[in-house]
């Protein structure tokens, strides 16, 4: 049974944040003068936003100012009642008038019913590229220039049929990057940082703003996992904490450790970059924050703001605009629920 979805946006998310997510769409879409309404079930992984013309929606809502979406896709079609025998012929009559394809990826929640579905994804996966390639649906190599199709099961006899533009989409399948965690790292929290410089910078930016021989703050830095990524991105970092750093840290050769408290240090000068994991209520670290931009002790800064049980978004919007009352002129402000971040969200932020 195929049923047409042309009026709405797929969205995955960190299972549980569903609801955040949801009222996230929805403000943002009455924004931009869309009338929706999201479909959401807390633990799924995903929200779907109906109602509205998904792929004017999508244009309106660039990836990058979403938060706690990871990945954002232009429904087409919803395929119920598959048949385990031939779930391709369901697709292809969906598909049909629809265009041609520069990929294809197959997927399923990342939440607790959605896993077992990753075997049957790569399966499927397997079979459907050729498949599509035969009927002249999907280029011989992937091309970025084309819409990028996703086939996303939500149980075996269940799956939605979505678009993603490349240019305004997370790179990797879910929008999880499968990044690896080294030996040497001083804690898990190293990839944090590591996923936001990919995340919530641009390719250019990290060129430009990530450059051997830059000056970094780090508050609240022990044991190191922050320091060291700057560190091994070459830049010259002060690590102010009372606790100690780990060996590995400091073997960098880059990193000096100040101890001291985080929320009263002040540079001598300014840096490049404020960087901040610190475990304090939200509004206290937005603004310690906006404190060092009204100083202009930093040029950007990456941090993350511990969310509440309740409420999250709401605490998210006031945190916002207590950076912008506070940090003294225009900031520029991009965040994202990172796959290794938990009840929290990564913000950049710069002038």
């Amino acid at each position: 049974m195929v049923s047409d979805l042309t009026d709405g946006l797929l969205c995955w998310c960190r299972a549980g944040f569903e609801p955040e997510l949801a009222a996230e769409l929805g403000e943002r879409a009455a924004l931009a003068g869309f009338a929706g309404y999201a479909r959401a079930e807390r633990g799924s992984g995903h929200v779907e936003y109906l109602g509205v013309d998904g792929a004017a929606l999508s244009r309106a809502l660039p990836l990058s100012n979403l938060i706690f979406a990871r990945q954002k896709l232009s429904l087409l079609a919803e395929l119920r009642d598959l048949d385990s025998t031939d779930r391709i012929s369901p697709i292809f009559d969906a598909l049909a008038g629809r265009g041609r394809y520069g990929d294809v990826w197959v997927e399923h929640p990342d939440s607790d019913a959605g896993k077992p579905l990753a075997g049957l994804a790569r399966a499927f996966g397997n079979a459907l590229r050729p498949a599509l390639r035969k009927r002249g649906l999907l280029t011989e190599k992937a091309s970025p220039k084309l819409r990028r199709l996703h086939v996303c099961f939500l149980a075996g006899n269940h799956a939605l049929l979505a678009v993603a533009d490349p240019a305004d989409a997370a790179a990797w399948p879910l929008g999880i990057p499968r990044l690896r965690m080294l030996a040497d790292a001083p804690s898990r929290s190293a990839l944090k940082l590591e996923e936001a410089l990919l995340a919530l910078l641009t390719d250019d930016e990290r060129q430009r703003f990530v450059q051997p021989g830059m000056t970094a703050v780090d508050l609240g830095a022990a044991p190191g996992g922050w320091s060291w990524v700057l560190a091994r991105q070459h830049l010259r970092v002060t690590a102010i904490d009372n606790g100690p750093l780990a060996a590995s840290a400091l073997a960098t050769g880059l990193i000096e450790h100040v101890r001291a408290d985080g929320f009263h240090w002040q540079p001598p000068k300014p840096v490049d970059w404020l960087v901040c994991d610190m475990v304090e209520s939200p509004r206290k670290v937005a603004a310690r924050i906006a404190q060092w931009f009204a100083q202009g002790w930093c040029r950007r800064a990456i941090f993350n703001l511990k969310l509440p049980m309740k409420k999250r978004w709401d605490e998210t919007k006031l945190c916002f605009d207590l950076l912008r009352e506070q940090a003294g002129g225009t900031l520029e402000l991009r965040a994202r629920q990172l796959y290794h971040d938990r009840e929290e969200i990564t913000v950049y932020a710069a002038r």
